[in-house]
């Protein structure tokens, strides 16, 4: 006899955004009793990738942010029946939309070069070959390209371009990433080919993603009687049964506990984690490079070495060397030097994004949020965010590595790059600079053959599925919050029967219209 809702517990490993997203969805849209939801987080906070913390005094931080766009429909759906944090009349899909509209972005100002915007920033750069190229990888078959890289594809000159510096940063791309994956991207987001050199299209939230989506989704929640542990590490999950018919029974913690699992409830897992291992530096110090896997990691290598159809964890955490970067958040106590950058990139503070310069060595870049970017961010502070693609590598003004820099030498090359005075230098005397190192950042971009990402709904599953960046959905774009929550809604329909399956992927590279246009882009016509 099918168990009802109100029999049966789901137990949800991770409380990132893919885990915050399954909760909702079994509340909303299955039925199932808030108090019989556990969502176990290692983390003393949930939220998992999406952060933002700190204060003016010690400085604010986050690790990064994710864009979004009118496509993400699975995410705006999610968000559409979650208040927003500042007008519980209003959802946090409505907040974003009525936010963008307020401060819509559109960079006049995406390349500097030599210290001033680059007079080719609208200009792609790219060879007849290169536009080829590019033609030829949106039009042929995923599964033929095996783990081949996007270096693989692309001739050398391909990667001096002002298209590759631009989508390399925009998206984080390295030429020793997955050709999939590229070929992904060029697909799913074709129809922003006409913004590209201006990151036009691009939706933002009105905060960093901590206090614009995870604090609203957790209220909700916990309103709803969703018990959400943190501090709360799963160490190991036994599965029963064969490969044709088997079940989760049973969770440990790492703190010892046990907890056992029937057959009728249900069981998500989240597996791997791109900010898992994370280092904080300071403005004298720089972040570990000591890589800890950390639980995340270390729960799907013991699943995947005991269990088929659990993916290869392998393909994507083995070499740090080539999925880490460095971030840095600063916090400043005057507007001096956003007034600068207003001026010197003719954008308004938060409707510029991304600004890349050209020819460093860290490939380094900044944005400039729209303030106040933390709720309750204290009055008379600012905050911008910056990272360095290739951290490996010596800067320009700094003789070490951007793994090897202080806080304080990371803003020493950033005026390097925008040829600073002495007096406008002074700016950052009192800065607080946060830099931290994320050893698996893109990880989940790494070269891959069928199978390294696992189902979300492995093989012979009764009770369980996988949830988060690293199990398969095709056509979909990891590093995405919309990867995250897709993966959610498919677990929740797989598990439940009750909730919707995800609309499918929208296919703009069908549409002859986006196609034309994207082709007069890349032609620079």
């Amino acid at each position: 006899m099918q168990a009802t809702a109100a029999q049966q517990h789901h137990h949800i490993v991770g409380g990132g955004i893919a885990g915050l997203a399954t909760a909702v969805f079994l509340v909303r849209d299955a039925g199932v009793p808030g108090a019989n939801i556990h969502i176990h987080e290692q983390l003393t906070v949930a939220g998992g990738s999406l952060d933002g913390s700190g204060n003016a005094t010690t400085g604010y931080l986050i690790r990064g942010g994710r864009m979004f766009e009118e496509h993400f429909a699975c995410t705006f759906d999610l968000l559409s029946s979650i208040p927003s944090a500042d007008d519980p009349g209003v959802s946090v899909t409505e907040d974003i939309l009525a936010f963008n509209r307020m401060v819509p972005g559109s960079s006049n100002c995406r390349i500097v070069r030599d210290g001033k915007p680059a007079e080719d920033r609208y200009d792609l750069t790219l060879e007849a070959h290169d536009i080829l190229d590019i033609n030829r990888l949106i039009l042929h078959p995923e599964g033929s390209l095996g783990d081949r890289r996007i270096e693989d594809w692309f001739r050398p000159g391909f990667f001096d371009s002002n298209f590759w510096l631009m989508w390399s940063t925009m998206f984080s791309f390295q030429p020793w990433h997955a050709l999939i994956e590229m070929r992904r991207y060029l697909r799913r987001f074709i129809h922003l080919f006409p913004g590209f050199t201006r990151i036009a299209g691009i939706l933002r939230t009105r905060y960093n993603q901590y206090d614009s989506l995870i604090a609203p989704i957790v209220t909700w929640l916990r309103d709803r009687g969703v018990q959400i542990e943190t501090g709360a590490r799963i160490a190991d999950v036994e599965i029963q049964g064969t490969r044709q018919d088997r079940w989760v029974s049973r969770l440990v913690l790492a703190d010892g506990r046990s907890l056992p699992v029937r057959m009728v409830d249900r069981v998500y897992l989240t597996l791997g984690s791109m900010t898992e291992g994370s280092t904080l530096g300071a403005n004298d110090r720089a972040p570990s490079l000591e890589a800890d896997e950390g639980g995340a990691w270390a729960l799907w290598r013991n699943l995947a070495a005991r269990h088929e159809g659990f993916g290869r964890p392998d393909a994507f955490c083995s070499d740090t060397g080539k999925t880490a970067w460095h971030s840095f958040t600063v916090t400043l106590d005057s507007p001096d030097f956003f007034e600068f950058m207003e001026d010197f990139t003719n954008n308004r503070t938060g409707t510029g994004g991304l600004i890349t310069f050209a020819g460093s060595g860290w490939t380094l870049s900044v944005v400039l949020f729209h303030q106040p970017h933390f709720r309750g961010q204290t009055h008379g502070t600012y905050t911008f965010w910056g990272y360095g693609l290739r951290g490996d590598r010596n800067g320009d003004f700094v003789e070490k590595p951007m793994w090897q820099a202080t806080g304080k030498e990371i803003i020493t090359e950033l005026c390097g790059h925008l040829k600073l005075t002495d007096p406008q230098k002074a700016w950052f005397d009192q800065a607080r600079v946060i830099p931290c190192r994320m050893p698996y950042i893109t990880s989940q971009f790494m070269p891959r053959h069928a199978g390294d990402r696992p189902d979300v709904r492995p093989a012979g599953s009764r009770n369980f599925a996988l949830i988060g960046q690293y199990c398969e959905l095709p056509r979909d774009c990891v590093f995405t919050v919309e990867y995250s929550v897709r993966s959610a809604r498919t677990a929740a329909a797989a598990m439940t029967g009750q909730v919707d399956a995800p609309p499918p992927v929208a296919r703009t590279d069908l549409d002859p219209l986006v196609l034309a246009r994207a082709a007069r882009v890349l032609l620079g016509i």
